[in-house]
Formats: C-alpha cells, sequence, structure tokens
C-alpha cells in the first residue's frame, strides 16, 4: 500500500465506510414507524461497526466496516385492536427508531464522507501541481 496511490486508497476505504454508515440510518429511516404482530417480527435498528485496518509494511492505518449490527432495543407496544396485525390482546409492536438520532447518524457520516472527498481532492491537485513544476 505504499507509493502515491495509498493515500488514495485509504480516502477509498473511508467513503466506502461512510457510505455503508449512510446506507444503514436511511434503512433505519425508511423502517421508522412500521408495525409487526409481535415483538419478535417488529424492526431492529441497525448500527454499522468500523474495524481498524493496520498495513504492516507500511505502518498506515486504515477504516473498514466490521459489521453492521442490530441493536438490542425493545419495540414499542402500541394498542391497536382494530389494526390488521394486532395481537389477541389487540396490540402492536412499532419498530423502536429514534428519528432524530437516524438524521444526526446521516449528517455526521454525510459530513466524513465530504471532508475525505475534500481531502482527496485537495491531494490530487497538489499532485498535478508537482507534475506541471519546470
Amino acid at each position: 500500500m505504499s507509493g502515491p496511490t495509498s493515500f488514495f486508497d485509504i480516502g477509498h476505504r473511508a467513503m466506502s465506510a461512510q457510505l455503508v454508515r449512510m446506507n444503514t440510518a436511511a434503512s433505519n429511516l425508511a423502517n421508522a414507524g412500521s408495525v409487526a404482530g409481535s415483538e419478535a417480527e417488529a424492526y431492529k435498528p441497525m448500527r454499522t461497526v468500523f474495524e481498524q485496518e493496520l498495513d504492516q509494511a507500511s505502518g498506515l492505518s486504515s477504516v473498514r466496516v466490521g459489521a453492521v449490527v442490530r441493536e438490542d432495543v425493545t419495540a414499542v407496544r402500541r394498542h391497536d385492536p382494530g389494526h390488521r396485525l394486532a395481537d389477541e390482546n389487540g396490540d402492536v409492536w412499532v419498530a423502536p427508531v429514534d428519528e432524530s438520532a437516524e438524521m444526526v447518524e446521516m449528517l455526521e457520516a454525510s459530513r466524513q464522507y465530504r471532508n475525505m472527498v475534500e481531502a482527496m481532492s485537495t491531494a490530487k491537485q497538489l499532485m498535478l501541481e508537482t507534475m506541471r513544476m519546470k
């Protein structure tokens, strides 16, 4: 991973990881308010887990997505006997998605993605200017 492309490799990995993070938050937002007939069937929000990836040869560190895991949260019980998915007690289970927290997660992932785009753009511009030197 050494050489002129190493920075771009690291940037690519960081951008890919943030894209997974944004997609995970979008999935959670898409399922906010979804209803199920039982607690076990209710949608549970997901989180992206990042891991450090160290290149032993160069000593450079990058990031990768280690996993996308379901949160261990309880679905919200709502009494709605007229709902077609209601159980024998007239309850339905609503996905426990905090829409505000998901928007913050998405905004933060978007900001990190844009930061990497800007850093890579600056590095590219500096490389081009170096090549133009006489």
